[in-house]
């Protein structure tokens, strides 16, 4: 497995090379002079999973375009860190769309082109071509809930203009996918589609399953306020099918020191631009959670886990205390500390889906009067066990008491006088609004560090109530307010402009980061 990480890029380019010099060579055969010589002819069975392999890891969002599609934007909104580098205005809701460009283009030039081919050149029927929708719907659902409208029926076509497609289209169509993946999976279950090329479960049909029901079971409740009736019918679906159950069933995505496909997290861990947020500060320290020293190290200048809070102006990031030796770096899965350096530890394994996210939904579900196979407070708190459980903490007095703590979070005794985040405790509550904060809370916990995950569900259900930021340098975003998308891309505005104004329509607002994307209904 490991020599396949590290060489596999280069198969593909030489595969690819191989295949267009021999479509391009000269002949006099009218037939293929009349051929679209820009265009791969036949793939062979042996070279697929070199594709889907290439597929998965574009949707991932390796090293530098972690920083710059994730990390400055969807982590900062998220709450789990805040910038240390005065020069990173996104953390104060400035929109770098030169940056976001690189949120857009892996899809759209890296995934989708693999993924149309894999779905056309595999029969339907194939476990090959379950998986390659699966990823189709991973990928998308990611994009989507960005920026809401885009182009997604007619993607990767080779047009001038390539039209945008509503969100709630491209919902129902990503529910159908998933859906008939299941169903051929399970009457594959036999097969290891694509083996070892497969970067997240090694071919595993019965692991794919779960994951796929799983994302459909998070795909439900993220419509459950819009359209209620079809979120409950997909996530009692996805649940009777299935869903992850343990920490055995996580999804991670292998990564590579070659070629640049690091694990983004880790490869941007030592640049000393970001830190522990005081929104985490606040609610690990307050419920004196066993996960902070996993999540994060101490700072090496203190000794102690201090973070910062979102939107601090340069002015602020220079005063004392507010520095990097100060505040608390991510952990030692993803950086070390040698006594003079952050080393990134690059080939960690990056985190995708794991099973303490489906307890959390069902617990959510249960709240919501659907048949989730169980009660709501078992699932919150198997949430909780199966979150400490996939990150190494296996005391079982230790995770019970945690459980049932009476603990609040505290105030992170900043510079400026912070008031603790929120006021719930860990042990289950009396009332349903109660229990529906503690469920958010501990989801956002427990999806660490997965920014992207955890901002689309802050804006659906607008927990934990996380800190407003103290500056804000966007007009449209005053103080107090929150980001709820990203605006349509200059890129596309400039590239795709007849498109772009037509998608405005389908926004349903106007095109700023204050409209609600079709499932905000907050």
């Amino acid at each position: 497995m490991n020599t396949f990480i590290k060489n596999y890029r280069v198969a593909v380019l030489c595969m690819l090379t191989a295949i267009v010099v021999s479509v391009s060579s000269c002949t006099q055969d009218f037939e293929e002079l009349n051929t679209d010589k820009t265009k791969l002819t036949v793939l062979t069975s042996t070279e697929l999973p070199y594709l889907f392999s290439k597929a998965q890891s574009a949707s991932s969002y390796a090293f530098w375009r972690y920083q710059v599609a994730q990390n400055l934007f969807a982590d900062l909104y998220s709450q789990y860190f805040a910038t240390t580098a005065t020069y990173f205005p996104s953390d104060r809701y400035t929109i770098r769309f030169d940056w976001l460009q690189w949120h857009w283009i892996p899809i759209y030039t890296e995934a989708v082109p693999q993924l149309k081919t894999l779905l056309k050149e595999t029969d339907a029927n194939s476990a090959e071509n379950a998986l390659a929708k699966i990823m189709w719907v991973f990928a998308f659902h990611r994009l989507t809930d960005y920026y809401g409208p885009v182009p997604y029926f007619k993607a990767g076509e080779p047009a001038r203009s390539v039209a945008y497609d509503g969100q709630k289209e491209i919902y129902y169509d990503m529910f159908t996918k998933l859906d008939e993946s299941v169903k051929v999976l399970n009457a594959n279950k036999g097969k290891t589609p694509y083996g070892s090329f497969d970067l997240m479960y090694n071919g595993d049909v019965s692991k794919w399953i779960k994951f796929a029901n799983t994302l459909r079971l998070r795909l439900a409740l993220r419509i459950s306020k819009v359209e209620p009736v079809k979120a409950k019918t997909e996530a009692e679906l996805a649940v009777s099918s299935g869903v992850m159950l343990t920490t055995a069933d996580d999804a991670y995505m292998l990564k590579s020191e070659n070629g640049g496909d690091y694990n983004g997290l880790a490869g941007i861990s030592g640049w000393n631009e970001f830190r522990m947020s005081a929104s985490m500060e606040s609610v690990l320290k307050g419920y004196e959670d066993p996960r902070l020293s996993v999540y994060f190290q101490p700072a090496v200048g203190t000794g102690k886990y201090d973070g910062l809070r979102n939107g601090l102006s340069p002015s602020q990031l220079n005063i004392s205390g507010n520095g990097n030796d100060d505040n608390a770096n991510v952990g030692t899965r993803w950086t070390k500390w040698s006594g003079s350096s952050w080393g990134g530890q690059n080939t960690t394994p990056q985190n995708i889906m794991h099973a303490a996210e489906a307890f959390f939904l069902r617990a959510e579900g249960a709240l919501n009067g659907w048949n989730m196979q169980g009660a709501a407070q078992d699932l919150y708190e198997k949430g909780i066990e199966t979150s400490m459980r996939q990150w190494g903490i296996n005391d079982d007095a230790a995770i019970a008491a945690y459980q049932k703590s009476a603990a609040t979070p505290i105030p992170p005794m900043d510079g400026i006088n912070s008031p603790a985040m929120a006021s719930i405790s860990v042990k289950w509550g009396e009332s349903v609004a109660v229990q529906r904060e503690q469920i958010g809370t501990q989801k956002w916990l427990a999806l660490y560090p997965d920014g992207i995950e955890a901002w689309a569900e802050f804006r659906r259900t607008r927990y934990p109530k996380l800190y407003p930021v103290v500056n804000s340098d966007n007009s449209d975003l005053p103080s107090g307010t929150f980001i709820r998308r990203i605006p349509f891309l200059v890129l596309e505005k400039n590239t795709n402009a007849a498109a772009v104004k037509a998608a405005e329509t389908l926004l349903g607002g106007p095109d700023k980061p204050t409209t609600p994307l079709w499932w905000d209904k907050n």
